[in-house]
C-alpha cells in the first residue's frame, strides 16, 4: 500500500509541514485539507450520497457526501475533488463544470480538517469504486431530512446537510 502525504496547515491557513495519512487519523493536531463534491441531480430535488465501504477505518458503511478525499501533498482543493470525482465516481470534468458551494471545519477527537465543499450538477453514468464505495443513490430533501435516516449518516454529512439547507441548496 502506498504512503500519502498530507500538507499541515495552521488555523489560519499557513502550510507549515506534511505528515502521513496515517499520522493525521488520530491527531487532531495535524490539520489537513478536503475537498468534497456535492452531486445534484439536474432535474432539482436530489443529491448523490455514497455508502462507504465497510472496510474504511473512518465511518464504515455510513452515507456520505457523493465525493470527498484528502487534498495529497501538494494539490489544491480543486484539483483534489476533480481526482476523487475521476477515483470514486468514474466522472471525468472540468474545473469549469464545478462550483464553489463554500468552507467548513470537521474538529473532532480523530482528525482535524478545512474542508471546501463544490457542486457538480450530473445524472451520471456513474462507476463507483468498490474499494471504497458500497453503494450510491439520490436522496430527496425530505428522504435527507428524516430523522430516522440520522443514524445512517456520517457526522460530517449531517452538518454538511445543515449548511446546504442554511444556504438554502437543499
Amino acid at each position: 500500500m502506498k504512503q500519502e502525504y498530507f500538507d499541515i496547515y495552521d488555523e489560519a491557513g499557513n502550510r507549515i509541514g506534511r505528515a502521513l495519512r496515517s499520522e493525521c487519523h488520530g491527531n487532531p493536531a495535524l490539520l489537513h485539507h478536503t475537498s468534497h463534491v456535492v452531486v445534484f441531480h439536474p432535474a432539482g430535488g436530489r443529491i448523490l450520497l455514497q455508502k462507504r465501504s465497510r472496510s474504511k477505518d473512518i465511518q464504515p458503511g455510513k452515507w456520505d457526501t457523493a465525493v470527498g478525499g484528502h487534498v495529497d501533498a501538494g494539490e489544491d482543493y480543486l484539483t483534489a475533488a476533480l481526482r476523487e470525482l475521476r477515483e470514486e465516481l468514474g466522472v471525468t470534468a472540468s474545473a469549469g463544470e464545478l462550483r464553489h458551494l463554500f468552507d467548513s471545519k470537521i474538529r473532532n477527537a480523530v482528525e482535524s480538517e478545512d474542508v471546501r465543499v463544490y457542486a457538480l450538477r450530473s445524472a451520471g453514468p456513474f462507476r463507483f469504486q468498490p474499494e471504497e464505495i458500497d453503494e450510491i443513490r439520490f436522496w430527496t430533501a425530505d428522504e435527507l431530512a428524516g430523522p430516522e435516516n440520522r443514524e445512517s449518516f456520517t457526522p460530517n454529512l449531517i452538518a454538511e446537510l445543515a449548511l446546504l439547507r442554511e444556504k438554502g441548496l437543499l
